[in-house]
């Protein structure tokens, strides 16, 4: 008798549900998030246990890690992929880890990639690094918002992070209170900055492309953070069987829901990897600024639609590059990317 068990996960606590391949349900409790318990509580099943099913919440790792190290065959929900019975009228927690359960018996279980354990940890510092891009990116915007409003001079950015020279106090010093805030806005954003360049050696150091993907610094605009970011994020390029699953992945393609050629709504825009959209976007918009046929395809596309469709179309085109460049081992072609 093989049997199948749901865990639905959260910050405290979780649920753990077990049935058989009949589908009978023969186990259910809430738990606290302590592996002890989970395990004492599993291991009366441990024989007969055929696949455990966690859904890919914020704090999946511990789980799924632990549930590996005791044997057990751990499967990743898609929470983005699972359908639930529109006609339900009552749903909580233990209903969820028993659909958890009934999916991975029935073998309709939308399954997420398992991430390597060792190579988590690189991943999530280069993570840390666009959120202190951002808090930086923040700051600066505040900070020439407020120079523009009182003396109407528009700062650039560049200007604003230069360590060795100061140009944003000679601005200010007039008033008391003007010089408090760029002083503390320029400290805070040099910090950052001294912060943002020591995660960089970091990683440098310590992720190395992968010998397929180190044709990814050809892509135009991308360098070796941007490399970097996308091997990490990507994982195994085998798990994507097409071109058209990985773009999806790197949401950059629409989503839209049609009928008789007519718009019935869209489906998730946000489904798939935000890291690997922020990154060919990065990409297309460096790419447009410093290559030439970038440029000049950025620029047809333009003269048919909006800015913000081209900058998209020019990112979707540099994630199929990329694609097809850690799938063949081969440099960029620009020749294939823009048909001349």
């Amino acid at each position: 008798m093989q049997l199948y068990a749901g865990i639905d996960l959260h910050a405290t606590n979780n649920y753990l549900a077990v049935v058989d391949e009949t589908g009978k349900r023969v186990f259910k409790q809430k738990l606290p998030n302590d592996i002890e318990d989970i395990l004492s509580k599993l291991g009366r099943f441990q024989e007969e246990m055929a696949g455990v099913v966690v859904e890919s919440t914020f704090n999946w790792y511990w789980l799924v890690d632990h549930l590996h190290e005791a044997g057990y065959r751990v499967h990743l929900a898609n929470p983005a992929a699972i359908q639930k019975y529109s006609g339900l009228k009552h749903c909580d927690d233990k209903h969820d880890a028993f659909w958890l359960a009934e999916m991975l018996r029935l073998a309709i279980l939308p399954e997420g990639y398992i991430y390597p354990k060792e190579e988590r940890p690189i991943r999530d510092l280069l993570r840390k690094r666009g959120h202190l891009v951002r808090l930086r990116t923040s700051l600066i915007l505040s900070l020439q918002n407020i120079i523009l409003r009182n003396l109407s001079v528009r700062l650039n950015s560049n200007d604003i992070k230069n360590l060795k020279k100061n140009v944003v106090v000679p601005l200010l010093e007039s008033n008391d209170d003007l010089a408090m805030a760029g002083i503390i806005s320029k400290e805070t954003i040099d910090f950052l900055t001294g912060k943002i360049g020591a995660v960089e050696s970091m990683v440098e150091q310590k992720a190395k492309l992968k010998d397929q993907y180190r044709h990814l610094l050809t892509i135009p605009g991308v360098g070796k953070i941007l490399a970097l970011t996308i091997t990490l994020e990507t994982g195994p390029i085998s798990r994507f069987p097409t071109v058209g699953d990985y773009v999806s992945y790197c949401r950059k393609v629409d989503t839209k829901w049609t009928s008789n050629d007519k718009t019935k709504g869209k489906g998730n825009k946000k489904n798939g990897n935000k890291y690997l959209a922020w990154a060919f976007s990065e990409a297309a918009e460096m790419a447009r600024r410093h290559d030439t046929l970038c440029r000049n395809w950025y620029n047809r596309k333009m003269q048919k639609t909006n800015f913000m469709i081209a900058h998209q179309a020019l990112a979707h085109k540099l994630a199929r590059a990329a694609y097809c460049i850690m799938k063949e081992d081969v440099a960029f072609m620009p020749e294939k990317l823009f048909a001349i």
